[in-house]
Formats: structure tokens, sequence, C-alpha cells
């Protein structure tokens, strides 16, 4: 019988032991998001209005991610800058990106841009790049048709459904 009470605790205490040391993998993983750019190719580029919107975009996705269970790592502007040899370098160069974020202590970072083709809709746009593989993860496109902030949160909110599907999926 004192074997019997002795493995029940035995177990007992594993399984307490195992719950206790489970973290959510969420948790566990640091993304940086970059600021996002605006690539406006209408007739008349880069007003205050489009400026603006796009400088929301980074602050509500972090929000977002956050609110999923990440980690957020912050890369600081100069050196976002520094890494930066032209508008859409980061975005097009997974490897330069993973490197900047690997110095930040990031495992994933997400690179942004708005693009405006028309004044009728535009697209958010996100790559996600693993910082261990130097390449890209996730592919994201939003289509957002007309200007209202609560649509731009509407295709952020898309877009980090996609990041934790994608990440979930690497598990």
């Amino acid at each position: 019988m004192k074997i019997n009470k002795a493995a029940k605790l035995h177990s007992a205490m594993l399984i307490l032991f195992l719950c206790l040391s489970l973290e959510d993998v969420t948790a566990e993983t640091r993304i940086a998001v970059l600021d996002f750019e605006l690539k406006d190719v209408t007739l008349a580029p880069r007003i205050p209005a489009e400026i603006s919107r796009t400088a929301s975009i980074k602050p509500m996705l972090e929000n977002a991610l956050k609110k999923s269970g990440y980690e957020l790592v912050s890369i600081p502007e100069d050196a976002q800058l520094r890494a930066t040899a032209g508008v859409g370098y980061l975005f097009d160069h997974a490897d330069v990106a993973a490197q900047l974020g690997n110095k930040y202590g990031a495992d994933y970072v997400v690179i942004g841009r708005l693009h405006k083709p028309s004044f009728l809709f535009f697209y958010l746009m996100a790559h996600l790049v693993d910082v261990k593989k130097e390449a890209l993860a996730g592919e994201y496109i939003y289509e957002v048709k007309g200007g209202e902030q609560k649509l731009v949160a509407q295709g952020v909110e898309g877009i980090t459904e996609k990041i934790t599907k994608t990440l979930g999926a690497a598990k």
C-alpha cells in the first residue's frame, strides 16, 4: 500500500511539474514589428492623411499581437533606418530584416507596407520573417476599400489572424 501511495504521489508531482513548466508557445514567441512604409502611386502621393494612416498601422498591429499573447521586441527607429538601403529594401530582403531582428532578440520580424494604387482602395501588406532561417515565413495582403480607420483596424486584425495561423502551423 505504501508503494501505491508513493507511486500516486510521484505521478501527481510529475503532473504538477509538467503543468507548471508548460508555457503558452505564443508567450515564448518574440516578434518585432517594423514601421510600415507608404507606397503611394496615386496622382497625389504622400498626402498628410496617408502618412498619418501609415504611421498608425504599426501600433495597431503591435497591440493586436500583444493581445494574441506574443512578446513584442522593440527595434529602435534609427537601427531600422540604418538597415534600410532605400524604400522597400527590408520588405524585399528578408535576410537583412532577419539580421536586424536577431540583433534585438526577436524570433520573427514583421515588415509592412501600405500600398495605395488608387484613391478608392489600398492594400495592407506584411511579410513575416523567420529570424533563425533568415527567410520569409509568411506573406499577407489585406485589401481595404475606403479610408475609414475602422477598416484599417479590420485589416490589421486580419493580418494578425494570418500571422497567428502561420506561427501555429510552425509549431
